[in-house]
């Protein structure tokens, strides 16, 4: 009896635990033999984490073992951020091949200059040492020389050519450049910047050399978003995300940020501001967001987006990372207290 009870509580501890979101997608991708790459996580990541429904359709139509090219075609086509640093890498990558071909082909029309001046001094020295050659043999060596501009004027003309659409490229992928670089820092569903870009405007905040006394980070999450992606679908969620990023971008002026952080999650960055300008801040926008973040639902009657706040003043946090760690804390006590949805750091 002893040895049975003992075994059962061996077993109950041997039984594996619940298998996390990362584990699942890493699961996942061993599943379809997608390589563990960083890149690879990101992209299965937001397909699944981040209620990206195209994305994951897109990767379901590669079927059950997609090739890596292909997966980092659809990270570029989402603007995933991992995947625009290899953009990146492959613009500069070619734009070097570009330039080391128009070196080459400088170096083939000096080596034919070189050639007519050696073949014009050639026939100059001739003409000037025997006065009693024939006409013939001057005509000869004329054609000659008459060959040989003919093939450096193309040669000339070929370089014109290959070079300007060597530029053309190179502007192309200069183009295609800032667009990589753009869509790093830039949530593609809404527009807004992005966490990334978030951090830096942070960052930035604590090197100027004023520092970051007077500023004011608020963090604002969507009450039980979850619950209206799993009753209304992603496909309505999303039109949701994209309306109150519309609302929040015209809710600040131009010296502020606003940023989707990451699903129902947004982030403002206030500039020369207070606790109490903070506190009247994250009240107008709950209020703009109940009255304004209303909609029709399928059973006939209105829904409404409701919002938690949560406020870090910079003066408060040494570094930028204490202050956002100081913003999520009074964004979790609002979020813990849906009667008091407002709620600031240290206050």
């Amino acid at each position: 009896m002893q040895n049975a009870t003992r075994n059962a509580v061996q077993n109950e501890g041997a039984r594996p635990a619940p298998a996390t979101e990362a584990q699942k997608i890493a699961q996942h991708m061993a599943r379809l033999n997608i390589a563990s790459l960083p890149r690879n996580y990101e992209l299965f990541y937001e397909a699944v984490a981040g209620h990206n429904a195209a994305l994951a359709s897109d990767i379901a139509a590669l079927g059950s073992h997609p090739q890596q090219a292909k997966l980092d075609a659809l990270g570029l086509q989402h603007r995933l951020v991992s995947h625009c640093g290899i953009a990146a890498e492959a613009v500069g990558s070619e734009a070097g091949k570009l330039l080391l071909e128009a070196a080459e082909h400088l170096s083939e029309s000096l080596q034919q200059k070189r050639s007519f001046s050696r073949a014009a001094e050639a026939l100059l020295q001739s003409i000037s040492g025997s006065g009693d050659r024939g006409i013939g043999s001057l005509i000869s060596e004329m054609e000659y020389l008459a060959a040989s501009l003919k093939s450096v004027l193309s040669s000339e003309t070929e370089l014109e050519a290959k070079l300007k659409a060597a530029a053309e490229r190179i502007e192309t992928l200069e183009r295609g450049m800032a667009a990589a670089q753009s869509a790093s820092v830039t949530d593609a569903l809404t527009g807004l910047p992005n966490r990334i870009a978030l951090t830096k405007a942070i960052n930035d905040l604590y090197e100027r050399e004023e520092g970051a006394a007077g500023s004011a980070l608020i963090m604002v999450d969507i009450d039980d978003f979850k619950q209206v992606n799993q009753k209304y679908g992603l496909p309505a969620g999303n039109k949701l995300i994209k309306k109150l990023g519309g609302l929040f971008r015209k809710s600040i002026k131009k010296n502020d940020l606003v940023s989707r952080i990451e699903g129902d999650e947004f982030g403002f960055l206030f500039a020369n501001v207070g606790m109490r300008d903070a506190v009247a801040i994250a009240e107008r926008l709950r209020n703009s967001v109940e009255d304004n973040m209303v909609f029709a639902t399928p059973e006939g009657g209105p829904g409404k987006l409701t919002i938690s706040l949560g406020i870090a003043l910079s003066s408060d946090a040494a570094t930028p990372a204490q202050l956002q760690a100081n913003a999520r804390v009074a964004l979790l006590a609002a979020q813990s207290n849906r009667r008091q949805p407002v709620q600031a750091f240290g206050r």
